[in-house]
């Protein structure tokens, strides 16, 4: 099992920065890509970003040129800097993890609300 906690989301106007943090504990040598995920009420839950255990990216239209991923597989840790907020990048951001090569899972984080003000 893996187990994600995230951090570091909060208010900050227009234009500012966040980055946020998720760790990753327990068996964490399985896991593969780790990836931002976001969702607004009512909304379906949409990707911001991806990366790959060997430190491929992928990032979703709306921010890139704006984010940036980057992990440090020694701490299990996955980070996400976001620069020039709009208010319509405020959501809940959700951490997941993928891996296992028999047996393949998802897991997610509890989320991080993000709230931007304009």
């Amino acid at each position: 099992q893996v187990q994600l906690v995230e951090s570091g989301g909060g208010l900050v106007q227009a234009g500012g920065s966040l980055r946020l943090s998720c760790a990753a504990s327990g068996t964490t040598f399985s896991i593969n890509d780790m990836g931002w995920y976001r969702q607004a009420p009512g909304k379906q839950r949409e990707l911001v970003t991806s990366i790959t255990n060997s430190g491929r990216t992928n990032y979703a239209d709306p921010v890139k040129g704006r984010s940036t991923i980057a992990r440090d597989n020694a701490k299990n840790t996955v980070y996400l800097q976001m620069n020039s907020l709009k208010p319509e990048d405020a959501d809940v951001y959700y951490c997941d993890a993928v891996g296992g090569a028999m047996t393949p899972f998802v897991y997610w984080g509890q989320g991080t609300q993000v709230t931007v003000s304009s």
